[in-house]
């Protein structure tokens, strides 16, 4: 077992001074000078702290389409492994890959080999886990493709998800497309997340997708018309009802101005923090691809062609980091973003995405300025 002393642990409802035993588990939280007694003090492994201040849950970024020059398209063991390690560094212990809209083929291939990884994993292996799939697309609204090529949106195709219903998690789609209700109710009723996307539903058809089981939306803002006062649309409907949504806060996706916006207007509870990283992540800028498309990222921005934004290279700590400097919110309802909040939405949180006894060792220590100094996966330590 291992121990970690006179450390700000960053629980659900606040942050205390403590310290923290665990193995693959979390063993026992000792809430200031604490009671050591029960504790056989030579047995356990002391970790040193160094310049953290704060242990915070593993992060788990629910929308995650590559990194380290990987793609989850690239349907390999190899290109997998690349972006479980390249996670690591940004706090991240669990993730989904998230597939793009390409010949169906192609998906269920990516999709087998998401869930061969996830067979061959096993305690202490390097790398951020992975839940399952978020199945972003194909069954989208072409005139909101984003960087989805339009070939590749279909009508709703029961045969890809009946195949691979085990591992999927969420699925982004558009409400108002045609047959859609029908996928809606089986996803629902499968307890997979429902999610609104790549979408020109109006507020009247999100309202009736909502009471169907849609539940989730896809990077707010993103690949959907903008907010208007006679049409309030998708953004209207995320900012009037306690629906849960993703940001993307990495200051190019949404202004600060609007993302302080929706911190005022939304419970925090009910956003979560994503990436939606592209193979670019962590590499220079350059040329590379998504969906089968070429990106240009320049100054950390990834763009098709026409110049539609393409995923990003953000990393979620620094989406922590950003939130951190334009809000008041106090810091635990800020990591619930990046932790507890996707692990409920996936109906995980009795395992997963906060500091609580029982639950995985999933922990992330971070210094005064929210930057990672240390990662532990089921207590095994990663970076």
């Amino acid at each position: 077992m291992k121990l970690i002393k006179d450390i700000n642990i960053i629980l659900r409802d606040r942050i205390v001074k403590g310290s923290i035993v665990f193995s693959e588990r979390i063993e026992k939280i000792i809430m200031g000078e604490g009671d050591y007694s029960l504790v056989n003090d030579s047995q356990l492994e002391h970790i040193e702290v160094n310049d953290a201040c704060y242990l915070s849950p593993g992060f788990i970024d629910i929308h995650v389409h590559g990194a380290a020059g990987s793609d989850i398209m690239d349907a390999s063991q190899e290109a997998l492994t690349k972006i479980k390690e390249s996670l690591l560094e940004s706090g991240v212990t669990s993730f989904l890959p998230t597939t793009m809209s390409m010949p169906v083929e192609d998906i269920k291939r990516s999709l087998a080999a998401v869930r061969m990884n996830m067979c061959k994993e096993v305690t202490g292996s390097r790398g951020a886990r992975i839940l399952g799939v978020h199945l972003e697309g194909p069954f989208l609204n072409k005139k909101y493709k984003g960087a989805h090529t339009e070939e590749n949106i279909v009508l709703p195709d029961f045969n890809l998800i009946n195949e691979f219903i085990d591992i999927i998690k969420i699925v982004t789609l558009a409400p108002e497309i045609e047959g859609i209700g029908k996928l809606i109710s089986f996803l629902r009723d499968k307890g997979i997340v429902c999610s609104a996307g790549h979408s020109a539903a109006s507020y009247e058809e999100m309202l009736a997708a909502i009471d169907s089981g849609i539940s989730h939306i896809t990077h707010l803002f993103n690949a959907m018309p903008g907010l208007h006062h006679r049409n309030p649309g998708i953004i209207g409907t995320a900012l009037t009802t306690d629906i849960s949504v993703e940001l993307i806060a990495d200051f190019i996706h949404i202004h600060p101005a609007v993302l302080k916006l929706v911190l005022q207007a939304k419970d925090p509870g009910q956003i979560i923090l994503v990436t939606d990283q592209m193979q670019a992540a962590t590499l220079q800028d350059g040329e590379y691809e998504l969906g089968g498309q070429r990106v240009m990222v320049k100054d950390g921005i990834a763009r098709l062609d026409d110049g539609s934004l393409a995923g990003s290279t953000l990393r979620l700590d620094q989406a922590v980091r950003n939130i951190r400097k334009i809000s008041e919110l106090p810091l635990y309802q800020i990591i619930n973003m990046v932790s507890y909040n996707p692990a409920r939405l996936l109906g995980l949180a009795e395992e997963l995405g906060w500091i609580k006894e029982g639950n995985r060792a999933d922990l992330v220590l971070l210094d005064r300025e929210l930057r990672v100094r240390a990662v532990f996966k089921d207590g095994f330590r990663q970076i």
